[in-house]
């Protein structure tokens, strides 16, 4: 078990993470999630153990010292992949694969750099320069390296921002079913709400250098408990009350994701077409609703000026009003 008790840092005067707690289980994966600048990379440096922190980190009830106690920063048992990649740009990707492995056992370094070449899917690419490889093909060796001797626990900051977009997601795939399977602790800093929804385990969303929320992943997207945490997952709506529920005069907002208000032939919350954006399965709308900007999805392009009405479920209003 890795446990954060009251971690605190600042690079100045101003703190950039105040009184951060929170314990992750063996083989869990959660997700950090915040706007840039919140603390997201700083939260995984502390702990690494590059950056020093007067609050206590520990592994299985055994404390992290950190720089200040080590001549070495870091741990052992901790692989930390940063935004930058830091490969031997003269060697093979298969070289830098195998970087730290002992030579000892070449039969064994050989398939163990097979192995994680085949979870990244750079096993066509193993004998290519780093320097001449792709940033994104970078980033993935950078990845196996990371895993080559296995770590009890992975510290990843935005580990997908380079990688084309057709890839990414079976590479998600490969790479935390590998996790899971080997029960490696992972902690994601990311930007990327697939990340944050499809493979975590819990979410912690950062901002105003404390945990401003946390929560599985459907919790957190079902029922967001403001619109800054709505808004990491993708477009929202913060709705006045009056607006879509014309019979109350509240001016109480209510927070609705494009998806949950459907276009119909009749209602009593009539909106204006405004915008209509091409997103491949669907169409996003643009909206006005009296004086206020609506985003809805829809399956057809609707002209701009339409008159159009629209439906949202009443319960999910009194669900997001609680």
């Amino acid at each position: 078990m890795l446990k954060l008790e009251k971690v605190s840092f600042a690079y100045d005067k101003e703190p950039v993470l105040k009184n951060i707690s929170f314990q992750i289980d063996k083989g869990q994966n959660v997700s950090v999630i915040g706007e840039s600048g919140c603390g997201k990379s700083t939260l995984l440096k502390l702990i690494y153990g590059l950056l020093h922190t007067d609050g206590k980190i520990s592994w299985e009830d055994e404390e992290l010292l950190g720089p200040n106690f080590n001549l070495v920063p870091g741990e052992p048992f901790i692989k930390y992949l940063a935004q930058d990649f830091d490969l031997m740009l003269p060697l093979s990707a298969a070289d830098n694969v195998g970087k730290h492995l002992s030579n000892f056992y070449p039969i064994i370094k050989k398939r163990r750099i097979r192995e994680l070449l085949e979870v990244v899917e750079m096993t066509d690419l193993a004998d290519k320069k780093a320097k001449y490889l792709s940033g994104g093909q970078q980033q993935r060796i950078a990845l196996a390296r990371a895993l080559a001797k296995e770590p009890k626990v992975l510290l990843l900051d935005e580990p997908f921002s380079h990688i084309d977009h057709f890839r990414k997601n079976n590479l998600r795939r490969r790479l935390f079913s590998y996790l899971k399977e080997k029960q490696i602790t992972c902690i994601i800093a990311t930007h990327d709400s697939t990340d944050a929804l499809a493979f975590a385990d819990r979410s912690l969303v950062i901002k105003n250098a404390g945990i401003y929320a946390e929560g599985t992943p459907q919790e957190l997207f079902q029922d967001p408990p403001n619109k800054y945490v709505a808004s990491l997952f993708g477009d929202v709506n913060h709705l006045m009350l009056k607006n879509i529920k014309p019979e109350n005069n509240s001016r109480k907002r209510v927070i609705l994701y494009p998806h949950e208000i459907e276009i119909v032939k009749n209602s009593a919350i009539k909106a204006e077409v405004k915008k209509c954006y091409f997103k491949g399965e669907s169409f996003l709308i643009e909206a006005l609703l009296n004086g206020e900007n609506v985003l809805i999805n829809h399956d057809k392009e609707l002209p701009v000026n339409t008159n159009i009405h629209l439906k949202i479920l009443d319960s999910l209003i009194e669900r997001r009003l609680k």
